[in-house]
């Protein structure tokens, strides 16, 4: 990802001009459809490319380095990709992964962290580019989208191989921090099935299985409640399915804030008002990793924790809940019992 900040001399023209002449050899065709696609965004938002720019203003053009290469004219781009690197060992490395970007390609043109991770390896000697004619880095989970936190890489094949192993057979304990609409008192369990609408990218959870449901499992207890009613929830993920935490909340009566396609307009729009929020509030804040030997045994009883982004941070510090996310464990790897 490459960020520019505008300065006051480049304010007052119009984004995509702006663009135009930053990736001067890129056709406007180009622009536009990453423009289209979030692949640029202007303050964290789509932008269609006629905003006026100000002072300060952030674009973000979640573009490889090779693209930036191409499109910058230049004989090597000035851009690195700025990974938030949380833990890394020989075999496998945890991003802490912004909200905005893409897990994984979507579509053959689109840029995910797994080429940000690709980039950062080569970057760093790791890698070098005959390495990917027989092998490629590749994310062993993945978030939604607008999903921030921690996303576990393959810098191997034994390390892509056996951590993919691990989340598909449910070795480790994942927990996810969020803050939902309403008061929630106590812990829970909950299970139901979910089925997935491929068409229109939505799900649907359901008390009953019903023909294609997958079963789904999810636990969460409160950490502190808003003075307007609302709970800051920490979430284990016993499934991995789509969309299941936003979903299966939402379907309780308890919306994540800031989720646009299972939550609540209005009060979504009172933190966007209120805080900036355009992402939804769902953060895969931990990993706790069991007892191991083998390739991964650096890994062995330690817990990853990824910061929580800005955004996330200032709503929780706005709404007098900060306080219930122990500082203590920010960013940390820590040996567990």
């Amino acid at each position: 990802m490459k960020q520019l900040v505008v300065k006051e001399l480049e304010s007052g023209q119009r984004l995509d001009k702006f663009l135009g002449k930053y990736l001067k050899e890129a056709p406007k065709s180009f622009i536009y459809k990453m423009l289209r696609k979030k692949n640029i965004t202007l303050n964290g938002k789509k932008a269609t490319g006629n905003e006026k720019l100000q002072a300060d203003d952030e674009i973000k053009l979640f573009l490889s380095d090779d693209t930036l290469e191409k499109f910058c004219g230049e004989e090597k781009s000035s851009s690195q990709t700025d990974l938030d690197i949380v833990y890394e060992d020989s075999h496998v490395l945890f991003v802490n992964k912004p909200a905005g970007m893409l897990s994984q390609k979507a579509e053959k043109e689109d840029i995910s962290l797994v080429e940000y991770v690709t980039g950062y390896l080569l970057k760093n000697k790791f890698l070098t580019k005959e390495d990917l004619r027989t092998f490629r880095p590749g994310v062993c989970n993945r978030l939604d989208r607008n999903t921030s936190g921690l996303v576990a890489a393959g810098k191997t094949v034994q390390g892509l191989q056996e951590m993919s192993q691990w989340f598909k057979e449910r070795n480790l304990h994942k927990y996810y921090l969020t803050l939902v609409k309403g008061k929630i008192e106590k812990p829970a369990h909950i299970k139901g099935y979910l089925w997935k609408d491929e068409k229109k990218n939505k799900v649907f959870v359901f008390q009953e299985q019903k023909e294609g449901s997958l079963p789904i499992e999810t636990k969460y207890e409160p950490l502190g409640l808003s003075q307007n009613g609302d709970t800051l929830l920490k979430v284990e993920l016993l499934t991995g399915r789509s969309h299941q935490i936003r979903s299966h909340l939402s379907g309780t009566g308890h919306p994540v804030i800031g989720d646009w396609k299972y939550g609540e307009r209005e009060k979504n729009e009172s933190f966007r008002k209120k805080y900036g929020v355009e992402y939804q509030l769902l953060h895969a804040w931990k990993l706790s990793f069991p007892k191991t030997e083998g390739i991964l045994k650096e890994l062995s009883l330690k817990t990853i924790t990824a910061d929580i982004p800005e955004n996330f941070r200032r709503a929780l510090e706005g709404e007098g809940l900060l306080k219930f996310v122990s500082e203590k464990n920010k960013g940390d790897v820590k040996k567990h019992e």
